[in-house]
């Protein structure tokens, strides 16, 4: 073989090797994490958008995307998840309620999935538009219950430090009346004593049902442990079967303390562990959806809980500026995006509030990740419009109201919603009468197109940079 074979040959070689390098250091796989407690708005957000990137991806309703506004995306589809042992994402029931009619919110998530959407594009710029006329880029999706997610801090908490926040939150005015059955039968309860099983059970089970009653009756995000409230495949386990206990002091072994310590580090170890090393340590992106309303009716207590719990969360996961070689061996999350969802259920016109009260609950949080090297940004949303602006004029004066339909009402009404705080009021500066945000069911979809708030915008945020 001549030596200008051989050199064209190694050439071959070398151009194959050398586009195999990039494509990996190209970063073509996103996984984003969607994390958000109880009641965010999740389930509809994965929905609203694979519904969006798949059949709606227009200049006109995603004109803030820029590879939809240059006409770059040349389709999206979901394909095959690599994580074979997590159930799929179940979108075409999710989608079903939403294009119903009368259309409504997707079921709430019970266990953890995932989805997987293939999103091929034409490079404008860069390495890419060199190696191929079309890219793809592989956004991966996780959908778990918000209950979950609140176990995360604790893995950093021994069980006296676990006990003492949780007792010392069980017993604030605002949750005392349904904590006072548990309460009550703590004050006779008698650590000292030898392990009785039948009395850990009962004493557990009440603890499970005031952890039911408060999400029920209210938006407090830190009811822990998650897994009394969607226990799953762990129904009935003693794994579950502990509750917060004030350390007695010196305590000896085998006594009801002592047992509730290990069932507390048991349920860390083998519950909370693996959950968060397979589901929460790999990610490239984040979403944090805020349900600030809510936490507005519930009053003052739950929006500062609130803000403790958004806090305590976000040092779970792993931050930082990401490069080629973090991307392939330590992937951090290197973008953080902050929405205040269901904006729509406020006037038009107060909807930057809650963008503002929202950066202001976590300006702590954001200065540790700035610090760290990541990109941050703070916005109002809904990933489905459950409502339409109106004006309304009442003896004379012009009112910016919405019109929607309540959950669980059976007629639309044109309501006038209270103006959201800017940022978070001191308890003395807090309302008498409090906040009464509505609820609204989805917005009926125009010939099977759903409508969004600022979906372009998110999308932009945290993927933009992957397609261009």
């Amino acid at each position: 073989m001549s030596v200008s074979g051989l050199t064209a040959r190694a050439l071959q070689k070398l151009q194959q090797t050398t586009h195999k390098t990039l494509t990996r250091s190209l970063d073509r796989h996103v996984k984003l994490a969607v994390t958000g407690f109880s009641g965010s708005g999740k389930t509809a957000f994965i929905t609203a958008l694979v519904k969006h990137l798949t059949t709606q991806a227009t200049a006109q309703n995603l004109p803030f995307l820029e590879v939809v506004r240059e006409q770059r995306l040349v389709a999206c589809k979901q394909v095959p998840q690599s994580a074979l042992d997590i159930p799929s994402f179940e979108y075409h029931n999710a989608v079903s309620h939403l294009l119903a009619d009368p259309p409504s919110w997707p079921p709430s998530t019970q266990r953890i999935n995932t989805l997987t959407l293939a999103l091929k594009f034409r490079s404008g710029k860069g390495v890419r538009q060199h190696l191929s006329e079309t890219h793809t880029v592989y956004l991966e999706l996780i959908d778990y219950p918000g209950e979950w997610l609140m176990d995360l801090p604790m893995l950093n908490q021994s069980f006296a430090q676990w006990s003492e926040q949780q007792l010392r939150r069980l017993a604030q005015p605002d949750y005392a009346q349904a904590s006072a059955p548990f309460l009550q039968l703590l004050a006779q309860f008698d650590a000292h004593a030898t392990v009785n099983e039948s009395e850990l059970a009962a004493m557990a089970s009440v603890y499970a049902d005031v952890l039911k009653q408060l999400k029920a009756q209210t938006r407090l995000a830190q009811l822990q442990p998650g897994r009394m409230l969607i226990p799953g495949e762990l129904d009935g386990a003693p794994i579950l079967q502990f509750f917060p206990l004030t350390a007695p002091g010196n305590t000896a072994e085998q006594t009801q303390y002592h047992h509730l310590e290990q069932r507390f580090e048991a349920y860390k170890k083998q519950v909370i562990t693996p959950f968060y090393r397979e589901h929460f340590c790999r990610f490239d992106r984040q979403l944090v959806l805020v349900d600030l309303l809510s936490a507005l009716n519930d009053g003052y207590t739950t929006l500062t809980e609130t803000q403790s719990a958004l806090s305590d969360t976000l040092a779970m996961f792993r931050h930082g500026k990401s490069g080629i070689l973090s991307r392939l061996f330590r992937p951090s999350i290197d973008k953080v995006l902050f929405a205040a969802n269901k904006c729509d259920s406020v006037a038009l016109a107060d909807q930057d509030k809650l963008t503002r009260l929202l950066h202001s609950l976590l300006l702590p949080s954001e200065n540790e990740l700035k610090f760290s090297g990541v990109e941050i940004d703070t916005m109002a949303i809904s990933s489905v419009k459950s409502t339409q602006p109106k004006q309304v004029t009442e003896q004379g004066e012009t009112l910016s109201c919405v019109y929607g339909k309540p959950v669980g009402e059976s007629n639309y009404i044109s309501y006038l919603p209270p103006i959201p705080p800017e940022h978070l009021p001191g308890v003395q500066h807090w309302p008498k009468q409090g906040y009464e945000f509505l609820s609204f069911e989805p917005f009926p979809a125009y010939q099977g197109q759903i409508e969004h708030i600022r979906l372009d915008h998110v999308l932009q945020f945290l993927l933009g940079d992957k397609l261009q």
